[in-house]
């Protein structure tokens, strides 16, 4: 086998990136019932991504009380839960996985590659994970909010290879590049692919994505399997 291991990551990749006029609607839900000007808690919303995704506000509650406390709005835990779970509401049905994921990872497990994954994600991942469609197929799952660290960081590419028992080197990487994610891999030793969907859509929500990767391209996740040969 010319690898032992295909590590994907989750947005952009094995589901559809967040559409970026949806995702301001929940934002803006959220502010309403919290009684929060939505540009303000848009704004510390996105500022606090890190936060979020380090495992910093240990829960999605955590990251909406301190943008309440933030912006000196009293809020009451009733308003705190039900923000809390219209982001988690949204989050359940972006759930979704892309054309052909489910029968690409079956295939590979079938060859008996090892899979894993690596997502930067907020604490409502880890909750809703276990009910998707995905999870079945993954020997080891890395949530940056678990793991208290994020990528590019070494560390993260590390705790997957490291789980799942091979080496880095062995690794098929495959993400959007959103993080830096492909640049990180291929400093630990991976083999990246960057894959872009060339129907995405134009107003897809990302963070630091690389757009100037001279690496491997693929245009679906079935387009993997030629990758293996």
């Amino acid at each position: 086998m010319k690898y032992q291991a295909v590590i994907f990551d989750l947005f952009g990749t094995l589901i559809e990136n967040f559409v970026r006029t949806e995702y301001e609607n929940v934002l803006a839900e959220m502010a309403s019932i919290l009684n929060t000007p939505f540009r303000d808690f848009q704004r510390i919303w996105l500022d606090s991504f890190p936060e979020r995704v380090t495992g910093v506000h240990a829960t999605q509650k955590e990251s909406i009380e301190y943008i309440c406390h933030k912006l000196n709005v009293s809020v009451t835990e009733a308003q705190v839960d039900h923000a809390f779970r219209v982001r988690l509401d949204y989050t359940k049905r972006s759930m979704i996985p892309r054309r052909d994921a489910l029968e690409t990872l079956s295939y590979l497990k079938t060859k008996g590659y090892k899979l894993g994954l690596i997502s930067d994600c907020s604490g409502e991942i880890p909750i809703v994970w276990e009910s998707t469609p995905l999870a079945p197929f993954f020997q080891v799952t890395v949530f940056s909010c678990v793991a208290g660290i994020k990528k590019p960081d070494p560390r993260i590419y590390h705790l997957a290879t490291d789980e799942l028992k091979v080496r880095p080197q062995d690794c098929l990487y495959v993400g959007d590049g959103s993080s830096q994610e492909l640049t990180g891999a291929k400093k630990v030793g991976m083999h990246p692919v960057l894959i872009r969907d060339p129907d995405e859509s134009v107003d897809a929500h990302y963070i630091d994505r690389e757009e100037d990767w001279a690496g491997p391209r693929i245009a679906s996740l079935k387009e993997v399997l030629s990758l293996l040969e």
